[in-house]
């Protein structure tokens, strides 16, 4: 007879590949890939990035961000993520989540929404530890 283990979490999610990840990395902007690939996570993560480089104001950031996380959220669940557990940056189509997470936790903080940026910082830490590392200030 074989054993569960009642103390094992959700196993990894693993997104599909992004076809704008491509297209980002041919040097397309990032405007003119959101508008071919409206649901893709990578794609509002190189909006909100740009728009934070650019200047823009930090409410402009944060809309680019926030509409990223919401389409991750879509995706994910699309893709048996069950609202938590680990999503590791290790996986390249994890990254557009990854990013939009990160960006809106520091977004988040610059607009005074503090409570929002520690949800969103620890939720990030949460699903990738090796991302919250790389992604927000120490």
């Amino acid at each position: 007879m074989s054993h569960m283990d009642l103390m094992a979490g959700p196993p990894p999610t693993h997104l599909p590949e992004d076809p704008a990840a491509a297209e980002l990395a041919e040097g397309h902007a990032p405007a003119a890939v959101v508008r071919r690939h409206p649901a893709s996570p990578i794609a509002w993560a190189a909006m909100a990035a740009l728009a934070a480089e650019e200047g823009a104001d930090e409410v402009t950031t944060y809309a680019y961000a926030r509409v990223g996380y919401h389409r991750s959220l879509d995706l994910l669940r699309r893709n048996g993520w069950k609202g938590h557990g680990p999503v590791p940056w290790s996986h390249e189509p994890n990254r557009g989540f990854l990013r939009c997470l990160a960006l809106l936790a520091l977004t988040a903080q610059a607009i005074g929404e503090l409570d929002e940026a520690d949800r969103c910082a620890t939720f990030l830490a949460d699903s990738s530890p090796e991302a919250a590392a790389e992604l927000l200030p120490a």
